[in-house]
């Protein structure tokens, strides 16, 4: 008669405590990148997925900052009803040649603004762009974005990882690199 009680109690005890631990994790939404990984030297879409985090306010304005170590040749930006946007562009120390022709500039940043179209508290969304190649010369790149609401607030999603240190609160988006795809052919 023991064992079976001991077991049921320990099973609710267990039932509890997951219940506990989800109701009180933070929702811990950031502003990512879909997918999170692609093949090195591919030219795709990928999206910064934006989550709403705060509770009165709207997201008016996206800024996203591309990295200039391992640059993108050439990136294009989806129309998004509802919003503009602007990039910004630098001079490459070394054009980068590809299929399509040789860059000697890369996008630098891109700026989504509100031009009517909002993200609402408890939505998300997400600013697509195409682009590529991507670098075969890194494994991973960061992508600093920053976040302004309605009511002013602004939250800066660039704080990068340290070994040893608990994951950043704020952690700037990262798409990390695979290895190239390999195309079949005949």
């Amino acid at each position: 008669m023991r064992r079976p009680r001991r077991w049921r109690v320990l099973g609710a005890l267990a039932i509890m405590g997951g219940v506990l631990v989800a109701t009180a994790s933070p929702a811990g939404a950031h502003v990512e990148i879909d997918p999170g990984s692609q093949p090195k030297g591919a030219t795709v879409t990928f999206a910064f997925q934006v989550p709403n985090e705060e509770d009165q306010a709207s997201t008016v304005r996206l800024d996203v900052q591309f990295p200039t170590d391992h640059p993108i040749a050439n990136v294009l930006v989806q129309v998004k009803p509802g919003w503009t946007f602007t990039t910004q562009t630098q001079k490459l120390t070394k054009p980068i040649k590809t299929d399509d022709g040789t860059f000697s500039t890369a996008v630098t940043e891109i700026s989504w603004v509100s031009a009517g179209g909002q993200i609402p508290p408890g939505g998300f969304d997400l600013f697509e762009v195409f682009g590529g190649p991507l670098p075969k010369n890194t494994n991973q790149l960061t992508f600093k974005a920053v976040q302004t609401y309605s009511n002013g607030d602004v939250v800066r999603w660039i704080e990068l990882p340290t070994t040893g240190a608990p994951a950043p609160d704020h952690p700037a988006p990262t798409m990390h690199l695979t290895k190239p795809a390999t195309s079949g052919g005949g």
